[in-house]
């Protein structure tokens, strides 16, 4: 009797199983899923004037903005340099002695400010704008080793007239500006302003100061001096704002603004 070529049916089963499992096990994985969708991003913690983010939350903020044609100015020989720009108050109401412990207090901020110079670090920026008879204009540009011609422009200031401060923080931001690029916008830039009184008619400062705080880096100091909180430039979370009562008050003011300055310590303040 022939043999049949059938193989048995068992033989068949154990086959198939067999192929099954090797492809299970050599066979693709699994379909990878799709990741989540990123979070929508947090809004802004904070808002500046008429809704619109600060500078460091406006995520189109470009600064310095480019300088018009036939204006380039030549880089700086320090991009990181950090800047303190100066505005005093000349206006008739320094020749009084209120808070002053007797004396103007146009001669209390002289001496406040040449210890203040005197204190800012070698490598910084230092330059100085006032409005005083002579009008508002800038006394001293932005630079290094000018300490001395910072307190000499100081000691020349001849208090009379009216209190022009949004002119002023326009001339100081100006200066900024061009020194912004000059470093590319790099370094610190920072706007500091010694005052005794209001603003003049007209002269209200905070469109001025709301326009800066938005498009700019530039940090504002103010150090009010016998005329208490309530100013245009004092904007809390905004702007730095100290009021001075006393001489003793006016140089901490000025001390606060160079608290964060490289190299600085507080103790070296009037040395």
């Amino acid at each position: 009797m022939a043999r049949s070529s059938k193989l048995p049916t068992y033989l068949i089963v154990l086959f198939v199983m067999g192929y099954m499992g090797y492809s299970w096990l050599t066979g693709p994985g699994p379909v990878p899923t799709a990741p989540p969708a990123p979070a929508s991003p947090p809004p802004a913690a904070s808002m500046g004037a008429a809704g619109q983010p600060g500078y460091a939350l406006n995520p189109s903020n470009a600064w310095p903005p480019a300088a018009s044609a036939g204006s380039a100015q030549g880089l700086a020989p320090d991009l990181f340099s950090v800047n303190y720009y100066v505005v005093l108050d000349g206006s008739g109401s320094m020749n009084e002695s209120d808070c002053s412990e007797g004396k103007r207090k146009i001669e209390v901020a002289r001496t406040a400010l040449s210890a203040f110079a005197r204190s800012v670090p070698a490598q910084a920026n230092l330059g100085l704008a006032v409005f005083d008879r002579r009008g508002l204009s800038e006394r001293l540009p932005l630079g290094q080793d000018n300490r001395d011609g910072f307190s000499q422009a100081v000691e020349r200031v001849q208090v009379s007239a009216n209190t022009p401060l949004k002119s002023a923080v326009e001339l100081a931001y100006s200066r900024l500006l061009d020194q912004g690029r000059r470093q590319l916008g790099y370094g610190e830039y920072h706007l500091v302003i010694v005052t005794d009184g209001l603003a003049s008619p007209s002269q209200k400062p905070t469109s001025a100061v709301n326009r800066i705080l938005a498009e700019s880096p530039v940090v504002f100091h103010t150090i009010g001096f016998c005329i208490g909180e309530r100013h245009s430039l004092n904007q809390p979370g905004r702007t730095y704002y100290r009021s001075a009562n006393n001489p003793q008050a006016l140089q901490q003011g000025l001390e606060t603004v160079l608290a964060e300055a490289p190299d600085f310590a507080v103790s070296q303040f009037g040395d």
